[in-house]
């Protein structure tokens, strides 16, 4: 009809996304805490840290209340476990770089952190650790490396070593095995340790995943924990899920404070995220296929969780991929900042979610059973400090129990 006119394609994307962001969320379960376990009862304690590289230092609430309860726990042993993105926002730097000295001090920051609980520990390579996923990545990591073994002599060390892509296996105690992988290697677009002539044990994505498999099947009466960067699972950002906010106004993804309203440009970068533009997210090409061979190592000989960073935000989701593997759980704890957490939804699976910093913690018994506990830590009006409390438990169950 003449004077009516069509609506931009601008427009319809933008309709969409605002109808994706404001379709209604599935209703939570019902929190019922798990109980408590006695401190006698245990044999160890695996603190679980994500995305901590802040430029706080030492003086982080997440860090501080993560050494309050390491501190109520020195009669356990105790094993920590940051989960990369420990350097922000390039990893480190050569020395006599103007950022080289803020670099040292977020390393030093996250390894003494573990020591003053006189707990071991290790740090897990992220994409920001590797130059924010640059060219200068691998000698960024190589760097990261060198200073954690300076800094954390024998109790805490960076795993894989070196840029290398594991797996590195560290047993703890009677019951659990920790198997370490490097997933930012395998997304990773520029140089990298890979072939024939790479320093590593393992050479090629073939190789890892076979050691991978093999480190599962191998594990014995063992609870098996993965340990990567990048999720297989979430209800993150990476996973394709946006703030209403991030349609209109893209500009805060840069500045928090950049409240201008750019709506077409707004609806553009969710699309393209969703789309592979960036390996960073689950639809890169390359992410896709580290996502299939881990799921497809996993078949037989499944893990009781894998444990990620890199989406801000805290996630316990039951279940990997149904069609593929036979995974437990997904544990997301990427929110080690305060003031640093990321938009989230629930996924398939998902027993429980939260914008919010904080860390998880992994209780074993000396009957081998695992509680989950997810602490949330909070800012206190008009101080740097925050409060903490423990928002979600359970204990976790073996596939097929």
């Amino acid at each position: 009809m003449p004077g009516i006119r069509r609506p931009s394609a601008a427009f319809v994307i933008g309709l969409l996304g605002l109808l994706a962001a404001c379709a209604p969320a599935l209703k939570p379960a019902r929190l019922v805490p798990a109980p408590v376990a006695p401190i006698d009862s245990l044999e160890l304690t695996i603190f679980l840290i994500g995305d901590a590289g802040s430029n706080a230092y030492d003086g982080e609430p997440v860090l501080e209340e993560f050494a309050r309860q390491s501190d109520s726990l020195r009669k356990v042993k105790q094993f920590v476990v940051f989960l990369g993105d420990n350097v922000y926002p390039r990893g480190v730097p050569p020395v006599g770089s103007p950022t080289r000295d803020d670099a040292e001090k977020k390393v030093a920051a996250q390894v003494y952190a573990i020591r003053k609980g006189q707990a071991q520990g290790i740090l897990v390579p992220g994409n920001h650790d590797w130059d924010r996923q640059g060219p200068g990545g691998w000698n960024s990591i190589r760097r990261q490396d060198t200073l954690v073994r300076a800094f954390g002599g024998k109790d805490v060390r960076l795993l894989p070593h070196g840029g290398c892509p594991g797996p590195e296996v560290v047993d703890l105690g009677k019951y659990m095995r920790l198997i370490v992988l490097d997933s930012e290697w395998w997304v990773h677009n520029d140089v990298k340790p890979y072939g024939p002539d790479a320093p590593c044990p393992t050479h090629t994505y073939q190789e890892v995943a076979d050691s991978l498999a093999g480190a599962l099947r191998d594990k014995g009466t063992r609870h098996a924990i993965v340990l990567t960067h990048h999720p297989l699972r979430s209800g993150g950002e990476h996973g394709g899920y946006f703030k209403l906010t991030d349609y209109f106004f893209p500009l805060r993804k840069v500045q928090s404070w950049m409240w201008v309203p750019l709506p077409i440009v707004g609806a553009i970068y969710p699309l393209a995220r969703r789309m592979g533009v960036t390996n960073q997210d689950f639809s890169g090409k390359k992410y896709k296929a580290m996502r299939r061979m881990f799921e497809a190592a996993f078949v037989q000989h499944p893990p009781l969780a894998i444990a990620s960073g890199h989406d801000h935000n805290l996630q316990v989701i039951r279940g990997g991929n149904p069609k593929v593997t036979r995974a437990g759980y997904q544990l997301v704890s990427g929110a080690g900042i305060l003031g640093h957490a990321g938009p989230v939804r629930k996924v398939e699976g998902t027993l429980f979610d939260r914008e919010a910093a904080g860390f998880m913690r992994l209780d074993v018994t000396r009957d081998g059973r695992v509680r989950l506990s997810v602490s949330t830590v909070v800012p206190v009006a008009k101080r740097v400090k925050g409060e903490s409390n423990e928002v979600y438990s359970l204990w976790l169950e073996e596939q097929g129990s």
